[in-house]
């Protein structure tokens, strides 16, 4: 008695701290959208990758270099640029001449999404998405930096289906995963025309996972009621708190299943190449095992992608960015600390090393 008594203690004052957590961030969340009015929509911002790495080549020149070799250099590289100027205003004007579309250099487009459990990026890539559509050209390319545990599946559904729009433009899209891209992150990847990897990302998990903690035995041993009414067969199988019987239990993996098989069904689609019944297991390969096993296409990093295109290609990162007040930064701040642990604790749960 005296254990189911320390024990009930410390559940009662862990769902007070909880409570008390919830109802402070929820505050402050209310306050900060009581405001959201005067705020602006968001905008997107767009930055030259071609000239920040200029800069950082001319920055590390400066440092490295002696004073009169550097001098020497930079007249050369100026009177080579005043040069190839030259030609190329003649040749865009041949090339407009002839082809209007033809007139400037190939374009790449970075996108970054950085999912959380609910994927709410979701929505700014939604934003940069429909940009960057509305200026792609005919041999421009879109490269997509993904990293996502994963997460609810609506959300990442429609995650997914933003990166389809890009694909059905007919503008060529490849994703990278510098780190991991599974389980909805991968729902996304599979998108792509091509996906690279870098050799230890983490990808794969074609799965799905519920886990339901039931409380009633200990209720039952205090004497405590919970009742539950719901109208329809099915409107809730399991609960927390609640008797749950083999038949709830049975609707609840069926669903589980369903959900499976919608997954499945919808990376075959995209990867057709891919053996399903082997990769769609729920477990989870780094980059040389996914290119084997046709997950990835090529072992590469994102950075060394976008490098080899800086010379003859013009690329810029696209961003939506929505300014945030004080109590709304704090709230996600909370938000994002609560969901990385609880991901921590899931982690450990299946046996899996931390990623």
């Amino acid at each position: 008695m005296q254990y189911i008594y320390e024990f009930g203690l410390f559940l009662a004052q862990a769902i007070t701290l909880v409570a008390a957590v919830l109802i402070v961030v929820t505050g402050l969340v209310s306050i900060g959208q009581r405001s959201k009015a005067d705020q602006h929509e968001g905008h997107i911002e767009i930055r030259d990758l071609n000239e920040k790495y200029k800069q950082i080549s001319e920055n590390m020149d400066h440092v490295v270099t002696e004073p009169d070799v550097l001098k020497a250099r930079r007249k050369s590289e100026k009177k080579q640029q005043k040069q190839a100027s030259k030609e190329s205003r003649k040749a865009s004007k041949r090339a407009k001449d002839a082809d209007p579309d033809t007139a400037r250099r190939q374009r790449l487009y970075v996108l970054n999404f950085d999912g959380d459990i609910r994927a709410s990026a979701t929505d700014h890539l939604r934003e940069e998405i429909t940009a960057v559509l509305n200026q792609c050209g005919e041999k421009d390319e879109v490269l997509v930096k993904v990293e996502s545990p994963g997460g609810l599946v609506h959300g990442y559904g429609l995650a997914a289906s933003q990166l389809v729009r890009i694909r059905d433009a007919g503008v060529p899209l490849t994703i990278a995963v510098d780190k991991v891209a599974a389980s909805g992150g991968y729902m996304m990847a599979c998108v792509a025309n091509r996906i690279i990897a870098a050799p230890f990302a983490v990808l794969g998990s074609i799965g799905v996972l519920a886990q339901v903690p039931n409380f009633h035995r200990l209720l039952k041993k205090n004497d405590i009621d919970f009742e539950l009414f719901t109208a329809g067969e099915y409107k809730r199988t399991v609960t927390m708190f609640g008797e749950n019987t083999e038949k709830g239990r049975e609707k609840f993996v069926q669903d589980l299943q369903d959900t499976h098989d919608l997954f499945k069904d919808f990376v075959s689609e995209n990867r057709p190449q891919l053996d399903i019944a082997r990769v769609a297991t729920g477990e989870v390969w780094y980059g040389k095992k996914a290119v084997e096993e046709g997950l990835a296409d090529a072992l590469q990093t994102s950075d060394a992608f976008i490098q080899e295109r800086l010379k003859d290609w013009d690329i810029f990162d696209v961003r939506f960015v929505l300014k945030k007040n004080w109590q709304e930064k704090l709230g996600l701040a909370a938000e994002g600390a609560m969901e990385r642990a609880f991901l921590k604790i899931w982690q450990k749960a299946q046996g899996r090393p931390p990623v």
